[in-house]
């Protein structure tokens, strides 16, 4: 009697979590790399950008066979993560000690303040902000605003959005089948804008909304009685890269609902991988004209971070 195949596993156990964590990991450094050489204007002509490409699949199989599984078993265990939610919450536990990043969708900062860079960082009190109209329209950037869970400050929820999209883009490039790539589109799109697609891992908010409150209540503190020369100055870099934002999370949800209508992984796949690209630039903003560096008129929400930053420190706070 021929001996039966044995079925798929259908849970994993905490070692093989942490495997998959691991070489999960090891991946998204190798398709770093690699779209960073992507990128670079000279490595644009086809022939190049194939061999870049084919370098990365060798590297990708590398890793996961020096981790002792097989392609399929890699792919599998990946779908177990992208569709049950036990699952995948021991793996982004994981994957917090391994990379240091918050887990996603999970940052829970205190009524007021956001905790480091970006709302990332430890718990921190409340930013120090100016007085009058002009603080309370800063404060509801960086501290707390009356909507937002946990009436988080609305640039620390537009970080914790952009930043889940991009972690289920990636995941959705990882899914074994295509249910599992428009299942994460889904994911993307909660937390891009939860009016789309309201169950999912974002905080409900939507990066979308968050950054543009970033750049309303910005320029309403330049409005505002009192608004010293340094603020206009730089709520108007605020709001650019804020929006810049905004306007790069419309062309992820168009991207992530055509993966939803995608008949064909290979297609999917192209698709979220645009995704990942374009969740980056929405964070980290995009260096344009290859300087790099990247300015305020090109940015992100790390661009609006940082004047934030640099206007915080030029004004004097009521003690």
């Amino acid at each position: 009697m021929a001996a039966r195949a044995q079925a798929p596993a259908t849970t994993l156990s905490d070692d093989e979590i942490s495997r998959l964590a691991k070489v999960s990991v090891a991946i998204d450094v190798a398709h770093d790399s690699t779209d960073l050489q992507l990128a670079m204007v000279g490595n644009k002509k086809p022939e190049v950008q194939e061999a870049l490409k084919a370098k990365l699949r060798t590297q990708v199989a590398e890793i996961i066979t020096k981790s002792g599984m097989t392609e399929a078993q890699y792919k599998h265990e990946t779908f177990l993560v992208s569709t049950d939610t036990g699952l995948r919450k021991s793996f982004d536990g994981q994957i917090v000690k391994l990379t240091g990043a918050p887990l996603p969708g999970a940052y829970t900062p205190p009524a007021a303040g956001r905790g480091g860079r970006g709302g990332t960082g430890p718990t921190t009190p409340p930013i120090k902000v100016p007085a009058g109209a002009v603080g309370m329209h800063i404060g509801h950037v960086v501290n707390s605003f009356g909507d937002t869970p946990e009436k988080m400050g609305l640039l620390p929820v537009a970080f914790a959005e952009a930043r889940t999209a991009q972690q289920h883009a990636s995941l959705g490039m990882k899914a074994a089948n295509l249910d599992g790539m428009k299942l994460h589109a889904g994911h993307v799109l909660n937390a891009m804008d939860p009016t789309i697609v309201a169950a999912g891992p974002g905080l409900g908010y939507g990066m979308k909304k968050a950054a543009l409150g970033v750049a309303t209540h910005i320029e309403l503190a330049a409005k505002a009685e009192g608004a010293s020369k340094n603020v206009i100055l730089h709520a108007g870099h605020i709001a650019m890269a804020s929006r810049n934002a905004a306007a790069r999370a419309d062309t992820i949800i168009a991207l992530a609902k055509e993966v939803q209508m995608a008949t064909t992984t290979d297609a999917a796949t192209k698709l979220l991988s645009e995704i990942v690209s374009l969740c980056d630039h929405a964070i980290s903003g995009v260096d344009a004209k290859n300087e790099g560096r990247v300015s305020w008129e090109t940015g992100g929400l790390q661009q609006a971070q940082e004047h934030v930053d640099l206007m915080l420190a030029a004004e004097k706070m009521p003690y």
